[in-house]
């Protein structure tokens, strides 16, 4: 990728649902700076959402903690997004990406997060390490 970052936005907030929102909004708004399609902008606001739940969900659950999100504009119109906590991690990596899986004892999510954010982006990357935390990285090339 010989592409240039144009343009960088770091977020940091509490492990609260209702930052949620203000994290979809303020980096669909930050990503309206290359003009994408409202599908596109749709996506990108669905991915985000999906990640920073999970982080408050499954990374934090029920603890306070941080999150944050870097958002990077590249000259060739793709969008990188990194969303970052400092939870409880992932113990299995490839299983947390099966669809349906999921690690709520009750049974009541439904496992279909990762699958969400890898459908509406054109590269997904998880890393994670237990009791360090997890850290989602989004690519998304939008169109000409």
């Amino acid at each position: 990728m010989n592409a240039k970052i144009t343009n960088t936005l770091k977020l940091e907030f509490d492990s609260d649902s209702k930052n949620e929102s203000f994290a979809r909004s303020t980096v669909s708004n930050f990503a309206a700076r290359l003009d994408p399609t409202i599908t596109e902008l749709s996506e990108i606001r669905t991915a985000v959402s999906e990640a920073v739940t999970n982080c408050i969900i499954h990374g934090y659950r029920g603890t306070k903690g941080k999150i944050t999100v870097t958002v990077m504009l590249y000259s060739d119109r793709h969008i990188k997004i990194r969303i970052k906590d400092k939870g409880c991690g992932i113990k299995d990596i490839e299983k947390a990406r099966e669809p349906l899986y999921t690690s709520d004892p009750s049974g009541e999510r439904g496992g279909m997060g990762f699958s969400i954010m890898e459908s509406f982006t054109n590269k997904m990357k998880v890393t994670s390490k237990e009791n360090q935390g997890t850290t989602v990285t989004l690519m998304k090339r939008l169109k000409w």
